[in-house]
């Protein structure tokens, strides 16, 4: 295996530059969603997985596979039903009648990037099923621990969880996504400029037809998590993340805060923000930037602040306005 050349500071550079290039490579494909574009980055850059909440038709599944295009990354797809069995996710054993024995299946989780479609509408037991993959990057099946390819990163789509038919995620599933990034319906602007584009023949089924190519790829994303680690953080931005996830601990509108796994999370996705916009250090305006995604699925309301109109994003706001910020 060649020794890999990431840590000079022309490779990261252009990384950084290839990155970038990602917006206008799948803006092609995808109107507008810049917040959650830049969300899949960093999480690729953090070794984490992503999950993205909207209404049905608001172009997740377009644009988690148009980011596989332009990274030319692999990339499967498993649409979450309700009949659907862990081992259609991980891999099975399957018999040989021509040797007599058994032969491992792999299922699609073997792959760089896996859109898990819809997950809530399946049961928590093949919900379940992910929870080694994304944490241990490996698929155990019959007691044999299977190693899953580099990089790997979960997209997982969801409909807000009071649509008919859906499963909420289990607290301990939650917590293994790095990201919850919200997919909102576009602005009135956006709908007609997505229009136009079906009007002069546009097909999502098809972006190569579309004009997307890949414009990065995983040499890149090494020499990119290579510079992202070399990140300064200060003990002053360290005790600021600290007290920002704490300070959800003791929230009257809150029964369960952040964990320690979610302050570790906050730190990494500020670190890789703040290389992606040029720096090569913390500051509390990039904890701030990433605050929202990084923990708003890691807090859970109190029914009565719920009856009260208070969202998780407000309880983390107003957190972030009463924590004291470092100079």
């Amino acid at each position: 295996m060649t020794a890999p050349i990431a840590d000079t500071p022309g490779n990261a550079d252009r990384a950084r530059s290839s990155l970038e290039a990602l917006r206008a490579e799948i803006a092609k494909a995808v109107v507008g969603q810049d917040p959650a574009v830049t969300g899949l980055v960093v999480a690729l850059l953090c070794r984490g997985h992503v999950l993205l909440e909207g209404v049905p038709g608001v172009a997740k599944t377009l644009l988690v596979r148009a980011l596989a295009s332009a990274l030319e990354l692999d990339t499967k797809r498993v649409q979450f039903t309700p009949d659907l069995m862990p081992s259609d996710v991980t891999g099975s054993l399957v018999y040989d009648a021509r040797t007599a024995e058994f032969s491992f299946q792999p299922g699609p989780v073997f792959t760089n990037l896996l859109l898990a479609d819809e997950i809530n509408r399946t049961p928590p037991k093949t919900q379940a099923s992910l929870l080694e993959a994304m944490e241990e990057r490996q698929v155990t099946v019959d007691g044999t621990p299977r190693a899953l390819p580099d990089p790997f990163l979960v997209a997982a789509t969801q409909n807000p969880v009071e649509y008919e038919g859906t499963y909420p995620l289990p607290e301990a599933q939650l917590d293994r996504f790095l990201l919850k990034l919200n997919v909102p319906l576009p602005s009135r602007q956006d709908e007609i400029a997505v229009l136009n584009r079906h009007a002069e023949g546009f097909n999502p089924r098809d972006l190569t037809a579309a004009g997307l190519r890949p414009v990065a790829g995983p040499a890149d994303l090494e020499a990119a998590r290579a510079a992202v680690a070399k990140t300064v953080v200060s003990p002053e931005i360290t005790g600021y993340v600290v007290d920002v996830c704490r300070a959800t601990r003791e929230s009257p509108s809150l029964t369960l805060g952040v964990s320690p796994r979610g302050a570790t999370a906050l730190l990494s996705t500020a670190r890789a923000w703040a290389w992606l916009t040029g720096r090569d250090y913390v500051t509390p305006d990039d904890v701030k930037a990433l605050a929202l995604p990084t923990l708003r699925h890691r807090i859970q309301l109190r029914p009565e602040a719920e009856m009260e109109g208070v969202t998780a994003d407000s309880v983390i706001t107003a957190i972030l306005a009463n924590v004291p910020v470092p100079r």
